[in-house]
């Protein structure tokens, strides 16, 4: 893939990013927006794209120990719905598509980086599985179990900021966007229900539905989860949602100066 011509040259801190697997035309191939990747070079990261890990639970820890061996920082991307039984819940008929595989991995993902503090940045389906990976629930469709909500996935094309978000001052989101409102684009049918232990509600839609959480401020471990998808706007320099990605790579040279957390036993 050719960097974007406003990328700075690569070499910066590794970062995984999660992608998917799709079958097109009988061929299972692996799917992700480019505009993560380009925007990503543009903060001066250095991605590394990670697919769904086959095998069973040691398989998945195996491997993203030696993922994590190498990566400075974890971004969780989007796509697919996340599996219900993994927060518990029946399947609704209005349930999308799922990836099982994705979910174990990305799932297990989530809960090394919290035990390594490893910086992590959240996108879209990203921000759902960040909370469940850490004991939170998911409204499995907006438009049937909050009737009453605003368009979330409009027939907009997936740059058009569509509804306005209000943000927490002082929180990460706030200081990395450089404002407490934005307008911001929507690409979602599902969303956060109960919010995990341990992430805050940082950002909110007009209709209460959550669109940013975060660890808190005093915590070691940097996480921030943004429900729109702030890579669209890549190639528009003034766009203040570059100061999400921004922010996570100052949270990666900040994260080389801390020792990690004691690790679990598996």
């Amino acid at each position: 893939m050719a960097r974007h011509p406003l990328a700075p040259p690569p070499g910066g801190p590794l970062v995984a990013v999660t992608a998917t697997v799709r079958t097109d035309d009988g061929v299972p191939r692996l799917r992700l927006a480019a505009a993560y990747l380009s925007i990503l070079e543009r903060a001066g990261l250095t991605p590394m794209v990670v697919a769904p890990i086959a095998g069973d639970e040691t398989a998945v820890a195996a491997a993203l120990d030696r993922i994590f061996g190498a990566v400075a920082g974890l971004v969780l991307t989007g796509g697919e719905d996340v599996v219900p039984a993994a927060y518990g819940a029946p399947p609704s008929p209005h349930l999308g598509r799922v990836n099982p595989e994705r979910d174990a991995t990305e799932l297990a993902a989530v809960r090394a980086a919290r035990d390594q503090r490893i910086p992590t940045l959240a996108i879209c389906r990203g921000i759902q599985l960040l909370n469940v990976a850490l004991g939170g629930t998911l409204i499995q469709d907006l438009p049937t179990e909050r009737p009453n909500s605003i368009a979330h996935d409009p027939e907009h094309p997936r740059d058009a900021r569509t509804h306005r978000v209000q943000v927490v001052p002082d929180s990460r989101v706030a200081q990395a966007l450089g404002a407490t409102e934005l307008d911001v684009n929507s690409v979602h049918h599902q969303a956060i229900d109960r919010v995990a232990d341990g992430l805050v509600v940082t950002a909110r839609a007009p209709d209460g539905i959550v669109e940013a959480l975060e660890t808190g401020l005093r915590d070691p471990w940097w996480v921030m989860g943004i429900q729109w998808h702030p890579e669209e706007f890549v190639t528009d320099a003034a766009a203040p949602d570059h100061g999400l990605f921004a922010a996570f790579a100052t949270a990666l040279a900040q994260a080389g100066h801390r020792e990690p957390a004691p690790r679990e036993g598996r």
